[in-house]
């Protein structure tokens, strides 16, 4: 055949739908399906929408070297091998690529650890314009398992990912929008209860219960922890780090955001900007305490304040006393705050992702109130923020240990003051008001940051994976 693509009995092969720079597969005529060694095979996802995960070892000779693969199954097939054996298979369909060639082939996994080659290339994988020359040997390019080496590569291998939703509130805006946006780029997203999980701890394997089972692994772990259970969220999320997923944002991190003091005392030892903030224990510093915050008014923020609640301001010297008092009685843990007039009931939100800000949004109380949380009946507006503005809220992130964040600012006289940063920041308001799909960037982060390495011993997956 003249111009024929000419492939020889063997030849070095790449699927870069599932991250393997080089396989070394046999090229058989005589067998109709291809085959790909498969480890560990985890099918998961929903009847509509089903997904097959698996580790492959491509270098019969380096047992060491493991990748975890995932990709949509398009049939399951009764296959029956050389030795007349019938095994049911999932089948996938992924492009190769030989000699620079690319084309889609389908492709089943079957495990090939006993087989010289960790690929088989049927003749349903061949194109009418190529030949297969049964005395020719790697009659296209070489390549090599060196390529291997530097994994993860800066471009994420777009796999499909299991990822865990952490959270009791399924129905909310920001969660539907994580699932709408994680199923848009063909993931499988599985809402679980933080407060239903249980862990044993010990052990070979660290695993997560639910409802009387050991759940999965997953690749990536989305905590949206409400307040109130702040403490055992983080224990079960450390527990699913500890099993190799990648975890949106860490559980030292959720911590040090949630507790307001430390979260100003870190932010502060980093020079980041923000009103003067003072905290006592002894009612005898009631008035050194008000005084250190500056002239009144000022604000009195309990430490466990969520969505502008228990945060209030005093407009008087007495005022204040009385206030301060008033939540010692309580046995309340607060601070006590610089009131910036100049920001007049607004402030600015700024949505971090990966130590970028993509989204800004003004928020303004509602009339005669300071606070400007939109749960407290504010408005919202979309803003171009300042590079002060842009870098600061970067810097409270990033010292923080969070990959997202929203962090709250007020723009005073000086420049950007940080007010708090939120760990589980809210999607609905920022974007609606900046029209921008935030859910979708949030999905991306996970994408660039889920590992293609693993490690896989005695039928387990290991803590060191993904």
């Amino acid at each position: 055949m003249e111009n024929a693509f000419t492939l020889g009995w063997e030849e070095w092969l790449t699927l870069p739908g599932l991250g393997l720079p080089a396989v070394c597969a046999k090229v058989d005529t005589g067998a109709r399906t291809s085959a790909l060694h498969a480890a560990a095979i985890e099918p998961f996802g929903t009847q509509s929408n089903p997904q097959v995960r698996f580790l492959i070892q491509p270098d019969p000779d380096d047992e060491s070297l493991e990748i975890t693969c995932s990709a949509k199954v398009v049939d399951r097939r009764q296959v029956t091998s050389s030795n007349g054996e019938v095994e049911l298979r999932y089948v996938i369909e992924t492009p190769v690529s030989i000699g620079g060639r690319e084309w889609p082939i389908q492709i089943t996994l079957t495990n090939r650890e006993t087989m010289t080659y960790r690929m088989l290339l049927g003749r349903s994988a061949i194109q009418d314009d190529m030949i297969v020359d049964p005395n020719s040997s790697f009659a296209q390019p070489k390549l090599s398992f060196a390529s291997y080496k530097g994994l993860p590569r800066k471009r994420p291998v777009k796999r499909p990912l299991r990822i865990a939703l952490l959270t009791r509130e399924a129905d909310n805006y920001s969660s539907k929008r994580l699932i709408e946006a994680a199923h848009a780029k063909g993931h499988v997203v599985e809402v679980i209860n933080t407060t239903r999980c249980y862990m044993k701890i010990g052990g070979i394997v660290p695993e997560v219960h639910l409802d009387g089972a050991a759940l999965p692994h997953f690749d990536a772990v989305i905590p949206r922890i409400g307040a109130s259970v702040t403490n055992y969220g983080m224990a079960v999320l450390r527990q699913f780090a500890a099993t190799g997923a990648y975890c949106l944002n860490t559980a030292s991190a959720i911590g040090a955001s949630r507790d307001k003091l430390l979260a100003h005392q870190i932010l502060a030892r980093a020079n980041i900007p923000m009103p003067v903030t003072t905290f006592a224990n002894s009612p005898k510093d009631t008035k050194s305490l008000i005084a250190l915050a500056g002239k009144t008014p000022i604000v009195v923020k309990l430490l466990s304040s969520t969505q502008g609640k228990g945060v209030v301001l005093a407009e008087t010297p007495k005022a204040a006393e009385s206030l301060v008092d008033a939540f010692r009685g309580l046995d309340a843990n607060f601070l006590v705050q610089q009131f910036v007039q100049e920001a007049a009931g607004s402030d600015l939100r700024c949505f971090v992702v990966g130590n970028k800000v993509v989204g800004a949004m003004k928020r303004t109380g509602s009339d005669g109130d300071f606070r400007s949380n939109l749960h407290q009946g504010g408005t919202a507006q979309s803003v171009r923020i300042t590079k002060e503005e842009r870098e600061t809220a970067k810097r409270a992130a990033k010292e923080l240990g969070l990959a997202v964040a929203g962090v709250d600012m007020l723009q005073s006289s000086s420049g950007p003051k940080v007010l708090e940063v939120n760990s589980s920041p809210g999607l609905e308001g920022i974007e609606r008001a900046t029209g921008k799909d935030l859910a979708a960037v949030i999905i991306e982060h996970l994408e660039h940051h889920v590992k293609p390495l693993a490690r896989y011993r005695n039928n387990k997956i290991s803590s060191s994976h993904l």
